[in-house]
């Protein structure tokens, strides 16, 4: 047989080799593809996967810091019960007593005369009771610590949860957060007893009135006379630099702080 009666054949098996190389390119192309996109989708939690991996974790956390409570509650029950409260529901239609369920869910005690109640100080209160065991802010119990600082909501019919996008504090009265800081603060103050501390600030220019507030000022007198007159009250004005003190020096009595 000629050269040239062979070539054709050769052609023929030199293209086939060609073919079946640039199909096991666009495989393999495919396949690492295919393979990075999974990875990155399974990176990528979707929000309600990653709001339940925080509130749980947190959950666990808390109840591994204070066992005498880890028994009688349930990290993914109280999960459970949070969600339902939300998900499904207009984001500014979701009332305070629609977190009643997850209240309940819930077990702890905070003994008396150890409740510290706040506005406009978050930092410095929370400066404070990362340091000294004597005071206990709604955050610092176990329905405070799991959801502070987050943000969550769902929408009408939706079985999805955001944590984007959600209606912002003064946007509606009844969204999904300040609901349940509404409620949650509620039975803070409900179960408080004995002496209960607030700390305000008062360098701001109207913390209870449209005047600049000191101890001795007229609105004081205001607040005095909306709370019930069991309740007797005392004011003091803490300078700045002592509970930076209290916060450094856990020797200062906490009497002596605030």
């Amino acid at each position: 047989m000629s050269y040239e009666d062979a070539s054709p054949g050769i052609e023929r098996r030199r293209r086939k080799r060609c073919l079946l190389l640039g199909v096991a390119v666009v495989l393999l192309t495919v396949t690492v593809l295919a393979v990075v996109l999974g990875l990155t989708l399974e990176a990528v939690k979707n929000p309600e996967e990653e709001l339940k991996s925080t509130v749980v974790g947190r959950c666990e956390t808390y109840l591994k810091e204070h066992s005498d409570i880890s028994s009688v509650n349930n990290c993914e029950r109280i999960w459970d019960t949070f969600h339902q409260a939300y998900v499904g529901k207009d984001p500014c239609d979701v009332p305070p007593e629609a977190y009643d369920p997850l209240i309940k869910s819930i077990t702890q005690h905070v003994a008396c005369s150890r409740m510290l109640f706040w506005s406009r100080t978050k930092d410095m209160v929370h400066a404070f009771t990362d340091k000294r065991e004597c005071l206990f802010t709604v955050e610092d119990t176990l329905l405070g610590f799991l959801f502070d600082e987050l943000t969550w909501c769902s929408k009408i019919d939706s079985k999805e949860t955001f944590t984007t996008d959600c209606p912002g504090w003064g946007h509606c009265e009844n969204n999904t957060v300040r609901s349940f800081w509404i409620r949650a603060s509620l039975n803070f103050a409900v179960t408080a007893c004995g002496n209960v501390s607030a700390m305000l600030n008062g360098s701001l220019e109207s913390p209870f009135s449209t005047t600049r507030s000191t101890c001795e000022s007229p609105s004081f007198q205001d607040l005095k006379s909306t709370l019930n007159p069991n309740i007797a009250y005392n004011c003091r004005q803490v300078p700045y630099n002592r509970v930076e003190g209290c916060i450094s020096d856990p020797e200062i009595p906490c009497v002596d702080c605030l």
